[in-house]
């Protein structure tokens, strides 16, 4: 396994600093050359699937896929953080292409988890060797994110002394991506003993691929049925070789997944900031570029470069967990693909706005990115599923740690030495949310799934607030460059965090109808709720000074 080892002495799986710089610049000298805009408009205005482009880049002359597979079946062992840089980068060029090589990851999933030795020898082998398209299939018309719904069969076959010797696979899979080009694919389909995972090969009697699915974006990707009439598949193609273990097997890699969507959504997030910014110090309106007019800069694009760097901070974050080998990070996962999809498409439409027509216009590129970018709150799960996720899972542990897992992160705040990064405020936060879980789970309201989801925003904003302060007090412990301007951003969204947890608080309360006003506003003073509104205190300094680093001003 590939492994370095850090300043302070930890040591994390993937490439050392050094060897990850040179993945991402090969990423993007592609950008010069294979995926050039031209070419991107082009597979975008055409729906072309690029298969040709797809193979070279996964040829022995790149090799992308190399990053993901380890080293002892011909790879570089590349960890979390390694594989969210190469996602991003790739994200910030084309979703759709983003979108085709991250299916070929996904779809290599279940072996890496799951598989035998002699199947991760044969088949992340033939990844690993290059021109291998693959497929994650587990998506049906009737199943969606509720994979334990699919009704994909996959029954045993067995030789006269009564052995198994493999499966025949009836059923349909829907809205698979790279589905009408693989050489192989992952099925989930289910066995007496339950869902299992599957390799299917391309050319297996029976196996039949769909035609392309015309999309809103994403078009430079394949989307596919897959159809399965008796296919055959021999005993060995059972991954991992006991049948049943299929939906631990897919819910194993979740947090590792889904933190790849977050990855995905901020190259393009940050894509199409990146085209938003330029445009403002040339376009001139009433005598001025829009860029010193804080009705843009102020509205259109400091907020949101705000979110995206707080969704960096905590994919950082939680792929700098995994990679010290934390395992078991499901809601993790799903709050980085919550809080970073719904950062992205926000971003991707405020630079639609922000170029005014031009924005329209396809040449522009930002119609693009931001239907493409859509996706990326649907696929993996949706935000709604997500936000089920978060919520049930966190009220669960609130309740089990009586309160320590949120006010730990409110102590942790509050104990911070640096003192003007938001710290107070993400505090204050943490603990209005903790006793309103609390208050929720007493009432039971957690029947209601609207306020699960309100529950679910605070949540997702709290730990993603908390993690911005921790970048923002280590560049400034550490006297890097950028430390003062991580700070101001912290300042930023601590007033994001505080106002949506307030408000969302109030909504509960307020809305659901179960609280007198006496109840209500002895609440409110019991959380300090009206200390908390105080975050908006010299807000618009703040975003004047992130505006001037950002416009250069």
């Amino acid at each position: 396994m590939s492994a370095f080892e850090d300043e302070t002495g930890t040591i994390l799986k993937g490439l050392d600093p050094e060897s990850g710089e040179m993945v991402l610049d090969t990423v993007r000298q592609l950008k010069k050359r294979l995926l050039t805009r031209e070419r991107i408009l082009e597979f975008d205005k055409k729906e072309i699937f690029p298969e040709e482009t797809i193979r070279e880049i996964l040829g022995p002359d790149i090799g992308l896929q190399l990053l993901f597979i380890p080293e002892e079946y011909g790879g570089m062992g590349g960890g979390a953080r390694d594989c969210c840089a190469l996602t991003r980068e790739v994200s910030k060029i084309c979703l759709g292409i983003s979108t085709s090589f991250f299916a070929i990851h996904l779809g290599a999933d279940p072996l890496l988890g799951g598989g035998t030795d002699a199947q991760k020898e044969k088949w992340l082998g033939a990844v690993a060797e290059g021109d291998t398209i693959v497929a994650y299939a587990v998506t049906e018309p009737g199943a969606g994110s509720n994979v334990a719904a699919i009704k994909t069969k996959a029954e045993p076959v067995s030789d006269d002394a009564g052995e198994i010797t493999g499966y025949k696979i009836n059923g349909t899979k829907q809205f698979i991506s790279n589905g009408g080009y693989v050489d192989f694919i992952t099925l989930l389909a289910k066995t007496p003993e339950g869902p299992s995972f599957f390799v299917v090969e391309k050319g297996t009697e029976g196996f039949i691929l769909g035609k392309a699915e015309e999309k809103h974006g994403i078009r430079a990707s394949n989307t596919a049925s897959l159809l399965f009439e008796d296919v055959f598949v021999p005993v060995e193609n059972l991954i991992g070789g006991v049948p049943g273990r299929g939906l631990k097997q897919a819910n194993k890699v979740f947090g590792y997944t889904r933190l790849m969507v977050a990855a995905m959504a901020l190259g393009a997030g940050e894509a199409a900031i990146s085209i938003a910014i330029p445009y403002a110090r040339e376009r001139i309106q009433f005598g001025a570029p829009l860029s010193e007019k804080q009705g843009y800069t102020h509205k259109l694009i400091v907020p949101n470069a705000v979110r995206l760097e707080a969704a960096v901070a905590y994919m950082d974050e939680v792929a700098l967990r995994l990679d010290s080998g934390e395992e078991d990070l499901q809601v993790e996962g799903s709050i980085a693909k919550l809080f970073a999809t719904d950062a992205a498409i926000r971003t991707a439409d405020d630079a639609m706005q922000a170029l005014g027509g031009y924005g329209y216009i396809s040449e522009f590129e930002v119609e693009k990115i931001r239907r493409d970018v859509k996706i990326t709150s649907i696929y993996e799960g949706t935000s709604e599923i997500q936000q089920s996720i978060i919520s049930t899972f966190r009220w669960k542990k609130t309740r089990k740690t009586k309160g320590e897992f949120y006010m730990d992160i409110c102590s942790e705040m509050e104990q911070s030495e640096t003192g003007d990064v938001g710290c107070r405020f993400y505090g204050l936060s943490a603990k209005m949310l903790n006793d309103t879980i609390m208050l929720v789970h007493e009432n039971k309201l957690t029947r209601n799934q609207y306020i699960m989801f309100l529950l679910a925003d605070m949540m997702t904003h709290v730990e993603v607030g908390a993690s911005m302060a921790r970048r923002a007090i280590t560049l400034a412990e550490s006297d890097d460059p950028s430390a003062e301007h991580i700070k101001t951003m912290s300042r930023i969204f601590a007033n994001d965090v505080a106002q949506l947890v307030g408000q969302n608080m109030l909504k509960i309360l307020m809305g659901s109808g179960v609280f007198d006003q006496k109840t209500v506003s002895e609440f409110m003073e019991t959380v300090s709720y009206y200390e908390l509104m105080g975050s908006c205190r010299n807000i618009i300094k703040d975003m004047d000074k992130v505006a001037d680093i950002l416009f250069e001003r």
